[in-house]
């Protein structure tokens, strides 16, 4: 099985180059996504996951790498869970992630980091709005309302 070292490490090199919509390093925000999970009460498996939320959605990593590597099964469900699907209904979605055991904590972690407000302080005000309306949507699907991030 990989350590949590290892992953950190193998989800830094996958996104390597990659940066998010305020043009910073994406390994940023997997950083912050995997130290909200450990801050919530997150287990290895979580954290693990955290790391690699976006590996497969983004093409950083693929199916076939995740469906082989030495992670647990769980972490792999979690992260499959947290992979959007092209044309997929938020609903889908959010019913996917609340039906996998250790899905919730790290999409809640994610969208905390998401929404931070020094965050989407640099965005253009467009994108800023729809931002904030799609990650209020998600945390309402979720059940995630009225619980602090």
């Amino acid at each position: 099985m990989l350590t949590l070292t290892e992953v950190e490490t193998l989800a830094r090199a996958a996104h390597e180059g990659q940066t998010d919509k305020a043009g910073r390093p994406y390994a940023e925000h997997l950083q912050a996504v995997a130290e909200g999970v450990r801050s919530r009460g997150g287990d290895p498996d979580q954290i693990a996951a955290a790391w690699l939320h976006d590996a497969v959605e983004d093409d950083a990593l693929s199916e076939t790498w995740l469906r082989e590597a030495a992670l647990s099964g769980r972490t792999k469900d979690i992260v499959r869970a947290l992979t959007k699907r092209s044309g997929e209904p938020p609903e889908e979605y959010a019913g996917r992630v609340l039906a996998t055991p250790g899905a919730l904590l790290v999409k809640e972690s994610d969208l905390a980091h998401n929404a931070d407000p020094a965050r989407l302080a640099v965005l253009d005000e467009p994108t800023r709005a729809r931002l904030t309306e799609k990650y209020v949507r998600m945390r309402a699907l979720l059940g995630l309302t009225g619980r602090r991030s």
